[in-house]
């Protein structure tokens, strides 16, 4: 059995639904025998059940399976039509849902005799790096929501907070890795236009960026801790940092207000 005690089951095996299962096997919080997947491509379900993985292709069977976790994984403007067969069979289950811009009041009401949680993954819950908001409902035990925050952080970081700290987490971490990827290419362009071959450069900025992550989390320092570190008076960096700063912070606070927008824009349907 593994570390997380209990068995989950995820409707929809895409790239966060797949990425789910696999970390929580890799991780050690589940054995393949305690995770199901179900999703109406075959091809989908390939890589999952050659790990071990139950596959379905009809998500009442998975649902039928009677795991202890239902993990709806999603597009949000299909969460309705997906949930609307299984609500009885969901009865008293405890449901947890990833769908973006999907409020606990739209999910209690599509769900109303199921305990629902609403989390906001990201992607690097791939490689066991992932960070999510855990935001249980009304109708979520707090074990639920400990269970919940348990699976989560198997992947990476999880933390539990309230709903609108949820949707902004979304907005941050969930786009983040898009927003940290769009600056990995900007930054090796930019040594692309002053004389450095692409492979090379792209290769140096990635062991870069993820030497900077693991040595922030190593230590715990403040970001501006760690600049000054790097920041001589007057050296290049200064002038580099001073040329970037203000358009970087204005870029990030552009693309927050406007992915919250999104969300709300898809919660309103």
């Amino acid at each position: 059995m593994g570390s997380l005690g209990a068995s989950v089951g995820v409707i929809g095996a895409g790239s966060m639904g797949g990425a789910i299962v696999r970390g929580l096997i890799a991780s050690g919080a589940l054995d393949p025998t305690e995770a199901a997947a179900a999703d109406p491509s075959a091809v989908v379900l390939e890589p999952l059940a050659a790990e071990g993985v139950r596959c379905v292709t009809d998500a009442s069977e998975l649902v039928a399976l009677g795991t202890d976790v239902v993990v709806l994984a999603v597009k949000p403007q299909v969460l309705p039509q997906v949930v609307a067969p299984l609500v009885d069979a969901l009865a008293g289950r405890l449901v947890v849902s990833i769908a973006a811009g999907v409020t606990l009041d739209t999910l209690g009401t599509l769900m109303p005799t199921s305990r629902v949680v609403r989390v906001m993954p990201n992607l690097p819950l791939q490689v066991l790096s992932g960070a999510t908001a855990v935001c249980p409902g009304a109708s979520a035990s707090a074990d639920d929501g400990e269970l919940v925050r348990r699976m989560f952080a198997a992947l990476g970081s999880a933390q539990v907070m309230n709903e609108h700290q949820l949707d902004v987490a979304g907005a941050v971490t969930g786009c983040g890795p898009a927003y940290f990827a769009l600056f990995v290419d900007d930054l090796v362009r930019a040594g692309v236009r002053a004389g450095l071959p692409a492979a090379g450069c792209r290769e140096m900025v990635l062991n870069t960026m993820r030497g900077v992550a693991q040595q922030l989390l190593d230590s715990g320092e403040h970001p501006r801790v760690y600049m000054e570190k790097v920041t001589s008076p007057g050296g290049t960096t200064a002038v580099g940092l001073q040329a970037m700063e203000g358009y970087l912070f204005d870029a990030a606070n552009d693309a927050v207000d406007a992915a919250l927008e999104r969300t709300r824009e898809l919660a309103e349907g």
